[in-house]
């Protein structure tokens, strides 16, 4: 299938192609579409253990890589360094990197390899020559790329006002157990 950093035959190519386009890949690309893009991407190897994107990189951060097999960690720092939350663990036909291939800004979440992996690797250059030489398929690539941003965001939106429902639902118990608290305390004063 993959070999090294180069496609094994035309069936890998359609695998990749395959995976492209199902759930939760870029499910608005049409199969010609994504054979195309497929053309643009290099195939990697990647060992068990390797961190593929860290939080906070700045450098080579224009690439998406499409997982042929094996597993893919995601997780997040959240309050102090090195203390992380894994929010996803992704497979074949996952997606990562979609936005530092659009920006180029600091990556936003660590990826890791749980296992060995396989990926398809499609970089800004490739990208670039993509809208040159094929700008039909270059542009639905990048409104299903959007898509699926704009679908994250709302799920991610989503969170965000339950996660505010739930902080101001415990706020209003800390209000009210330190109401309580300071009745008690000024039952329990002497008088003088």
């Amino acid at each position: 299938m993959v070999f090294g950093n180069s496609w094994i035959g035309d069936d890998a190519r359609e695998h990749a192609a395959r995976l492209l386009v199902m759930a939760p890949g870029l499910v608005e690309l049409s199969p010609a579409d994504a054979r195309e893009v497929v053309g643009y991407m290099r195939p990697q190897r990647v060992p068990s253990g390797s961190v593929l994107i860290r939080e906070g990189e700045a450098t080579d951060v224009d690439a998406m890589m499409l997982i042929l097999q094996g597993e893919v960690t995601v997780e997040y720092e959240v309050s102090a360094p090195h203390e992380t939350m894994v929010v996803s663990i992704m497979g074949p036909g996952g997606l990562i990197g979609e936005m530092g291939l659009l920006d180029g800004s600091p990556r936003s979440a660590t990826c890791t390899a749980t296992t060995e992996l396989a990926v398809a690797v499609l970089g800004r250059d490739a990208l670039r020559q993509m809208i040159e030489e094929c700008p039909d398929v270059a542009a639905r690539l990048l409104l299903s790329i959007s898509t699926r941003l704009s679908d994250h965001l709302r799920e991610s939106n989503r969170k965000l006002r339950t996660f505010a429902q739930l902080s101001r639902a415990l706020q209003q118990e800390l209000d009210a157990t330190h109401a309580v608290n300071l009745r008690l305390l000024g039952a329990a004063a002497p008088k003088t």
